[in-house]
């Protein structure tokens, strides 16, 4: 009882006064920024124009989006208003009656942007027109034609690629809240559940990950967010995942592994991020996409294990309760992995014999010293 209440005592309390920072966050984003950036650099963003408008966020993007059609509107209203004063074709000019204007029926600049409108988008209600007797006019028109399908085609296209990027995808790519460590198949593992929450599969899924600690190397240069490899596995391997139900992966902590000299008494004091990524293609469509997640020591429970949550209905069909996903009970697991393989070392040391280099065996002839 008190081992649990000194469990909750450290996980709510001490756990909440030192939060960790971390470099991705449980949704997959980064946290991180770029500092003393010069001019030049930044004006790499705009040679990438397509790259920048698709990562904007999505109010910065409808405002580029606005702007972009009422400015050319307004623009070229106020050449069309330029061509009608030059030409003096507006009412204040006073044309005579056998007068042939560049454009008909504008009358000012209210006028002049609602046919610069009518032209942009092709709707052509017929009312205002573009005659035959300027050429700055005809040209005006087919620049203003060609212009605005540009900007059509990349506006609409950056709001078609923004809303089918893989990315929103991944939100249906769900991972536990924590991660466990127990024995499985007589090993000692850190385990972690994944799901896909919608019935289209992830082809060609892989998944790895990524410890980033602090670390110090022999010539005492101090390494801040050293990544190693984690290899995560299922029991057919860790590429190719027939990814239809939740799947538990997990990492065996043997002799390579990071977490090797880890003890569920120290684990809570150390200072690591473990991120975990899962690669994979749409197969609707045909995208690439990522999903991320991490988890600090906090988020590490020792000694626990997956509650199942796949079930079979009497109907035949499989059953998948999400309302225990993260759900996790107690089980018995060593307190630490060298344990376990010392233990393990004993056994198969007390199965086997060992000779004694010392031990000499010598014959005795027995003699029959009593004569009857």
């Amino acid at each position: 009882m008190f081992k649990h209440l000194r469990k909750w005592f450290v996980t709510h309390f001490l756990g909440r006064s030192r939060q960790r920072s971390r470099l991705v966050s449980k949704d997959g984003r980064c946290n991180i920024e770029f500092g003393n950036v010069d001019t030049q650099s930044r004006f790499i963003f705009f040679v990438d124009i397509w790259t920048t408008i698709l990562d904007l966020k999505w109010r910065y993007k409808m405002t580029i989006f606005i702007t972009a059609f009422l400015g050319s509107w307004f623009l070229f209203g106020l050449l069309w208003y330029v061509v009608a004063y030059v030409h003096k074709d507006l009412p204040e000019f006073y044309p005579a009656e056998n007068h042939t204007p560049c454009v008909e029926n504008i009358n000012g600049m209210t006028s002049a942007f609602l046919f610069s409108l009518e032209t942009q988008v092709t709707i052509g209600y017929g009312f205002r027109c573009v005659t035959e007797q300027c050429a700055t006019a005809i040209f005006l028109l087919i620049f203003q034609s060609i212009l605005g399908v540009i900007i059509n085609s990349f506006m609409c296209g950056a709001i078609l690629a923004k809303i089918s990027r893989p990315k929103k995808r991944a939100k249906t790519i769900t991972f536990s809240k924590n991660a466990v460590i127990s024995k499985r198949g007589g090993k000692l593992c850190l385990l972690i559940r994944v799901a896909n929450l919608r019935k289209s599969l992830l082809i060609g899924s892989h998944i790895y990950g990524k410890l980033l600690k602090t670390t110090i190397t022999p010539e005492g240069e101090t390494i801040i967010l050293d990544q190693t490899n984690i290899n995560f596995v299922v029991d057919a391997g860790n590429e190719n995942l027939f990814f239809i139900s939740p799947l538990t992966i997990y990492h065996i902590i043997d002799h390579n592994s990071p977490f090797f000299h880890m003890a569920a008494e120290t684990l809570p004091q150390q200072d690591f991020e473990l991120v975990v990524f899962l690669d994979g293609t749409v197969e609707s469509t045909s995208a690439t996409c990522q999903v991320r997640t991490s988890y600090v020591p906090e988020e590490v429970l020792w000694g626990y294990r997956f509650v199942p949550i796949v079930s079979k209905t009497k109907e035949g069909k499989y059953r998948v309760d999400f309302h225990n996903f993260s759900k996790t009970v107690e089980v018995e697991t060593p307190h630490c992995a060298m344990c376990l393989y010392n233990e393990k070392d004993a056994r198969v040391r007390m199965k086997r014999g060992y000779d004694n280099p010392n031990f000499t065996l010598s014959e005795v002839d027995e003699t029959d010293d009593t004569k009857m």
